[in-house]
């Protein structure tokens, strides 16, 4: 059964007579650092010395130290670093700064799950996940209002696990909207299996085959481009507001029955054969693997696939068809958003 918390549950006073490191200044890191000290928190941020966002970070008002000194006078230390560095950072900087009673905290899973980190047993691990970037989660602070969060606890050595988590969860204002308690290993899994069969990988490669049936079947590719991608945040933006409900009241009848009658036709049994081995995959430990080793490998695969992305016709039709749109970023939007938490600068 679900459990959820808010504000009443929750109490800033957990915090109090401890210091909170927030390790990374990206899009979580910087939200997470700035709400909390506005509730109150004593925060320090800690990061490498070149770091690009110590300055950034110092003129917030944060006090910023490097990374193994942050850890060193905190209590609490909120690990916002990219997944592939956590491992190396809390052998090298975190671990050997630890005391019993203080609390590691996550916004993801991954390493503690696969336990890329395992930390001793006199530490409290806990998780606060905010379900949205986090340009939003200060936004929403800012407001009065709040993004809704996951919490989890991994490891409950005071017996004050919980609390904390609450507490952080409150200082960046997910209790006002919500926090949902959850596992570690709940958190981890679904999220990956989101993010590769649907959110990420799904609908790239469903944009990608829609678009090129279309163009070998003879259409021009800039009408190709806005049937199967441009007009996709429409859809988007419906399935936000309102859900699959919400989002088939608000199109034609026709898109209606199209989708509801065809739809099944595209994704069916086999498609979620499909999915289900790669959630198998998650759960069995061999996505982590095949990452861990791909990050060994300098993310050769990776780089590859990037490279693979940028050539593909669709991209260079999207490129130009994007320049008659004046209320885009002449750029695109990738230049003009905040770094995502797995390429947040440490």
């Amino acid at each position: 059964m679900m459990k959820m918390y808010y504000d009443s549950d929750a109490d800033l006073n957990d915090l109090n007579g401890k210091t909170v490191a927030i390790l990374g200044y990206g899009s979580q890191g910087h939200a997470h650092a700035l709400n909390l000290n506005e509730s109150g928190a004593n925060v320090v941020v800690g990061l490498r010395k070149t770091s690009k966002s110590w300055e950034k970070a110092e003129s917030a008002g944060l006090k910023v130290y490097e990374t193994a000194d942050a850890v060193k006078i905190a209590e609490i230390v909120m690990v916002l670093l990219p997944d592939q560095l956590q491992a190396e950072v809390y052998e090298n900087d975190i671990l050997p700064n630890l005391s019993p009673g203080n609390a590691l905290g996550f916004a993801h899973g991954f390493n503690i799950h696969f336990e890329e980190i395992t930390p001793p047993p006199e530490i409290d691990v806990y998780m606060v996940a905010p379900k949205g970037p986090g340009h939003l989660v200060r936004r929403e602070y800012v407001k009065g209002g709040g993004v809704p969060s996951l919490i989890a606890i991994h490891q409950d050595s005071t017996g004050n696990a919980k609390k904390i988590a609450l507490a952080h969860a409150k200082g960046i204002g997910s209790t006002r909207a919500g926090v949902i308690e959850t596992t570690f290993k709940e958190e981890t899994e679904t999220d990956l299996f989101g993010e590769q069969t649907v959110l990420c990988g799904g609908v790239t490669e469903l944009i990608k085959a829609g678009f090129e049936i279309l163009t070998d079947a003879g259409y021009q590719p800039e009408i190709a481009y806005f049937e199967c991608l441009h007009e996709l945040k429409l859809i988007v933006d419906l399935f936000y507001e309102g859900g699959i409900s919400g989002m088939y009241h608000s199109v034609s009848d026709t898109a209606e029955y199209g989708g509801m009658a065809k739809g099944p036709d595209v994704i069916n049994n086999e498609t979620k054969d499909r999915m289900k081995d790669i959630l198998l995959k998650i759960q069995d430990g061999t996505f982590a693997r095949e990452w861990i080793n791909e990050n060994k490998n300098k993310q050769q695969k990776l780089n590859n696939l990037r490279k693979e992305h940028k050539e593909l016709q669709i991209e260079k039709v999207g490129a130009e068809l994007r320049k008659m749109m004046k209320w885009l970023n002449p750029d695109g939007i990738i230049s003009n958003r905040e770094a995502k938490p797995e390429q947040a600068p440490v």
